[in-house]
């Protein structure tokens, strides 16, 4: 690796500290996943989503955003995401046990319908694709009230053929709203492979509703942050929303509900584990000299910890009061 492909984060902008940041919440994503799976099997949890294979891109784009001022819609596998705008372990685990206290929906939602007023996490449902032209709707006050701030949605593949992907791009097109969208190209649309979903190219859709579309490796963190940092910057410029197409790929099942190997081979797997982001991003900070295998086990440790207490926090706190049943369902009436 040469000198300046050791140091391109900063070059980009980017401190040796945040640089390290970026993997630590990759790691804390990516052991949070797995520690789900184990729940869930052992009968802990109902159901779980998984997004390993993803982080690098999710972690990638969070750091390219203002966690302060802008707003996010993200999809239900961007747990490295939400862990890097601000959500907690502990957090994420009353959602997954579905506790009173999960700040998402009060444990009534599935886990992954991320949802946080003090984050500006804006809360997402069950049909895929509807965060999409919410997103659109939230860059279109931003430029009614002129605030500065950017709208950032992400969806899959699978998704970018929704009829609201398409409804959103145009209306934000016509527009020339302040947003952005990445399609987390992970190869599925649950057991759907790509060249059967998808004709020609997701990123190039963009140029048909007027706005550029980026395709980039979604597995190398400091272009994602690249491109995305770009299209913030240009968003504020005033000139309008950019699609970036992420490719990656969904090394884990759909959900704990789905046996992967009945639409795709161990050896496709394998084949793109050997690829993965999260490794390839921690040895190119060993390369940098910013990190060590030491540094790493302490922080593997230090994360299951963290986890752990978490868990057992999750697992103790009180279920949703029968009576909250319709609590923030329907408006509260008032005298007079």
């Amino acid at each position: 690796m040469s000198i300046g492909q050791m140091t391109k984060h900063r070059q980009l902008g980017l401190t040796d500290s945040q640089a390290l940041e970026m993997y630590t919440y990759m790691l804390k994503a990516r052991m949070f996943d797995e520690r789900c799976f184990l729940l869930q099997r052992s009968g802990k949890i109902a159901f779980h989503v998984s997004g390993i294979g993803q982080e690098t891109a999710q972690v990638a784009a969070a750091f390219a955003l203002s966690r302060e001022e802008d707003y996010f819609l993200p999809y239900y596998r961007d747990y490295g995401f939400v862990l890097s705008v601000g959500m907690t372990l502990k957090e994420l685990m009353l959602s997954v046990f579905a506790k009173a206290e999960d700040p998402n929906s009060g444990g009534r939602q599935m886990p992954g319908h991320f949802s946080h007023k003090k984050l500006n996490i804006v809360t997402g449902s069950s049909p895929v694709t509807t965060q999409v032209p919410h997103a659109v709707g939230f860059a279109l006050a931003a430029k009614m009230k002129r605030k500065n701030f950017v709208a950032f949605t992400t969806f899959g593949d699978g998704s970018s053929n929704q009829g609201d992907f398409h409804e959103g791009c145009n209306f934000a097109g016509v527009h020339k709203l302040p947003v952005i969208f990445m399609c987390e190209n992970n190869q599925y649309a649950i057991s759907i492979p790509l060249h059967k979903q998808v004709g020609g190219s997701i990123a190039e859709r963009a140029h048909g509703y007027g706005f550029p579309g980026v395709k980039v490796d979604g597995r190398d963190a400091l272009e994602v942050y690249r491109v995305v940092k770009e299209a913030r910057e240009r968003a504020l410029r005033g000139e309008g929303p950019t699609l970036i197409e992420a490719v990656m790929y969904r090394i884990s099942p759909h959900s704990t509900s789905d046996n992967d190997l009945l639409y795709r081979t161990s050896e496709e797997v394998e084949e793109n584990r050997a690829k993965d982001g999260l490794p390839r991003f921690k040895q190119y900070l060993i390369d940098c000299g910013l990190w060590s295998e030491t540094q790493d086990a302490e922080l593997a440790a230090a994360i299951k910890r963290e986890l752990v207490e978490a868990t057992n926090y999750a697992d103790d706190a009180p279920f949703p009061a029968p009576e909250d049943t319709l609590k923030h369902v329907y408006a509260e009436q008032r005298e007079g």
